[in-house]
């Protein structure tokens, strides 16, 4: 038996493949990995296979129970549900006052069927009921939950009016339903946001996928603790957190897009990715999101079409990917995907024998993969019968972009015979046809970086590109170039959502309608957001205040125990310089340090007017980019001089407005952000994190000229 050690272990749900990661708590190194086929057809669904890959990593790296420290899984349960219409029929219970108020609320509460798939008739069926305030007695909240059961109601949702300022209301209306056996979900307990009707609808769809998610999580927790695992289990979010099993019980809609999560988590805690474009490649689907400053970009959900007020990685599905078919005219190739080989059931051309293709003639075959699909999707009929077809990933081996080392690497010369006789067809050679594949698909890739760009406000001189997915190697190199932009593939690419479940941090997000916050306001809301199961000396909690709806957002992370990013390698001046070079890239010149602490080194340099800043940390991560800014170190005493005095200096005067700075503080171990559009609301959130900070302690204020050019 191996001497004890402390073990992370993350689990990915994929559509094909379950796979299980275990890695060293302390060094973030890999132990073991193992995979086994999603068990969708199963009894238990997916949850076995999340078990079967855990029981099996353990068993197979000589991992003691004792020794697993952190254990969570992604799930594409709550997706799935919603895509396959495998979701319970909601009764909603909807509470209000009198005269105007109950006569418009009424209206906002009577929900219609949820839609999720117009197509094919896919949707939650949802009953009503309205009751008044002052009529709210147990005997009439109970017939209202019979006549909804009556009705076909499998779920109950308790929403009123105004319910984030007063729940109790809804509290009863749970407490009844619970007490008769029936899953039920609190409006104002998904949300603290006012929008009564997008807010219940948001409910109503949490509700539905109630049943079957605390089936799973119950199956899930019991074989784990079977297993002798005393740990916490922990579920991914769709915003990059986990979260304890007991809290997907009660919000499973939370882990709804938590596969793409994974991913990005990977790339953001194991790479240390803190400013990239993420780009994660499959089979059949590209994830494209943005991680910038060391936060992913987040917005809400759409669910079959919905607004939710559920937060989700900004992730973009793209229909094409590592096996994408190619669709071709008379003239060349039409468009490459949706549609990918394995839906046609099809090999790819550069994972097949060439003895096997040198057999005979090849035929040309047009098809359509699925009923309905175009008919002009290409495939090569071999001799044998059986038909291949070649990929993104084939044209990519074509023209020799893919190394050895890449999970996507193969046989480029087989992969060149099938594609020979379409090349002739249309008259052109197999090295024009595999650039004319790449082509369509930069198409898309370039215009949904683009608008991710432009969302995010993202420098695109600094942008770069991280390939993962077993896929990676068949776009990213292409697109990569074509964008004039840095791109890496990482060791272990195939499996970096496992290594992003095993990294995650615990993660919530409390938000509220505040339009003139004052400290305690966000004090208050921060310590909501910091009781979210993590370890309180690892909590960070980031403010955001949007002044034109009141809406301020406090987001909180940290690790389930102490020692989970504090035992990394430390990086000296000469190691954070390096960094900063490669991440300024070959533009900027005369890069300098500007200031630093114990914690922190700031490097600026020149790029024709512009003096772009990287602020590094000791860890080596590059926390934040600024395309053109100041950096001054102050005491934390006397910091409100300097920062009225950028707030002048780096005003940028347009014809209709005038752009303030955005500011970045270094204080202590932590690097704040300040992005608040007026001065009082900066100073109000920088007091905050500054005012029990010793007043000689060196802070660092980065200004960061708000002008996107």
């Amino acid at each position: 038996m191996a001497e004890h050690r402390a073990v992370r272990m993350g689990i990915d749900v994929g559509g094909t493949y379950t796979k299980c990661v275990a890695m060293d708590n302390l060094t973030h190194e890999i132990i073991g990995k193992n995979e086994v086929k999603t068990t969708h057809d199963d009894k238990d669904g997916v949850a076995a296979g999340v078990v079967q890959s855990f029981k099996n990593c353990m068993a197979e790296n000589d991992i003691a129970p004792e020794d697993v420290v952190f254990v969570a899984h992604s799930t594409t349960q709550a997706t799935n549900a919603f895509i396959e219409g495998d979701v319970a029929s909601v009764g909603v219970i909807g509470v209000a006052g009198g005269g105007l108020e109950g006569f418009l609320a009424k209206r906002q509460l009577n929900l219609k069927d949820i839609v999720l798939d117009e197509k094919v008739g896919r949707k939650i069926p949802v009953h009503n009921r309205f009751l008044k305030k002052k009529e709210m007695t147990d005997e009439k909240i109970n017939a209202a939950i019979k006549e909804l059961c009556g009705e076909g109601s499998q779920v109950i949702v308790a929403s009123m009016a105004f319910g984030v300022d007063n729940m109790d209301e809804e509290v009863k209306i749970h407490d009844l339903a619970e007490a008769q056996g029936l899953p039920v979900s609190m409006a104002s307990d998904i949300t603290k946001l006012y929008g009564l009707t997008r807010r219940t609808r948001t409910a109503a769809i949490n509700a539905s996928i109630l049943p079957k998610m605390m089936a799973t999580a119950n199956a899930t927790e019991s074989s784990v603790r079977n297993a002798g695992v005393t740990v916490p289990l922990m579920i991914m979010r769709g915003d990059g957190g986990v979260m304890e099993i007991s809290e997907m019980r009660k919000r499973p809609i939370l882990t709804a897009l938590s596969g793409p999560a994974a991913s990005v988590m990977g790339s953001l805690m194991y790479l240390r990715a803190s400013n990239a474009i993420y780009f994660e490649v499959g089979g059949t689907t590209t994830n494209i999101g943005v991680i910038k400053n060391g936060r992913p970009g987040v917005d809400y959900a759409q669910i079959g079409g919905h607004d939710t007020y559920i937060n989700s990685l900004d992730v973009r599905i793209l229909g094409c990917a590592g096996g994408s078919m190619v669709r071709i005219n008379d003239h060349g190739v039409e468009d490459v995907g949706p549609r990918s080989a394995h839906i046609a059931g099809c090999e790819y051309a550069c994972f097949t024998p060439e003895e096997e293709i040198d057999a005979g003639p090849l035929t040309i075959e047009m098809l359509s993969p699925k009923p309905g699909d175009p008919s002009d999707y290409v495939a090569v009929k071999l001799a044998s019968g059986k038909r291949i077809c070649f990929t993104n990933t084939d044209a990519a081996n074509v023209l020799g972009l893919i190394d050895e080392k890449y999970f996507a690497h193969g046989n480029a010369s087989a992969a060149r015979k099938c594609m020979q006789p379409v090349a002739d067809k249309l008259g052109i050679t197999v090295e024009e046809l595999a650039t004319q594949i790449l082509d369509k698909d930069f198409e898309k890739v370039n215009a949904c970086i683009n608008a991710l760009a432009d969302k995010y406000q993202l420098d695109h001189d600094a942008m770069k590109l991280v390939g993962c997915g077993g896929g990676a190697a068949s776009l990213v190199p292409y697109c990569a170039k074509k964008m004039g932009l840095q791109y890496s593939i990482p060791e272990n690419a195939e499996v970096i959502s496992s290594i992003g479940v095993a990294l995650s941090m615990v993660r919530d997000v409390v938000e509220r309608v505040i339009p003139n916050p004052t400290q305690e306001d966000i004090k208050e809301l921060k310590k909501e957001a910091i009781g979210s199961g993590a370890s309180p000396d690892t909590v960070e909690v980031h403010i955001e205040i949007d002044s034109q709806t009141g809406k301020v957002t406090a987001i909180a992370t940290g690790s389930t125990e102490v020692k989970t990013t504090d035992l990394l390698k430390e990086c000296d001046e000469a190691e954070a310089e390096q960094l900063a070079k490669e991440d300024f890239g070959a533009k900027v010149s005369n890069i300098r340090l500007a200031e630093k602490t114990d914690k922190f080194y700031v490097y600026t340099g020149d790029m024709g007017d512009r003096h772009p800043i990287r602020i590094v940390d000791k860890k080596g991560f590059i926390k934040v980019q600024c395309s053109d800014g100041v950096a001054a170190k102050v005491k934390a005493g006397e910091y409100k001089e300097k920062v009225e005095e950028l707030w002048k200096d780096m005003a940028v005067f347009k014809t209709d407005t005038v752009l303030r700075p955005d500011y970045f503080v270094c204080v202590g171990p932590r690097v704040c952000d300040y992005s608040a559009v007026d001065l009082d609301q900066v100073m109000l959130l920088m007091d905050l994190d500054i005012m029990d900070r010793e007043p000689d302690e060196d802070i660092i204020v980065v200004a960061s000229v708000n002008d996107v050019r």
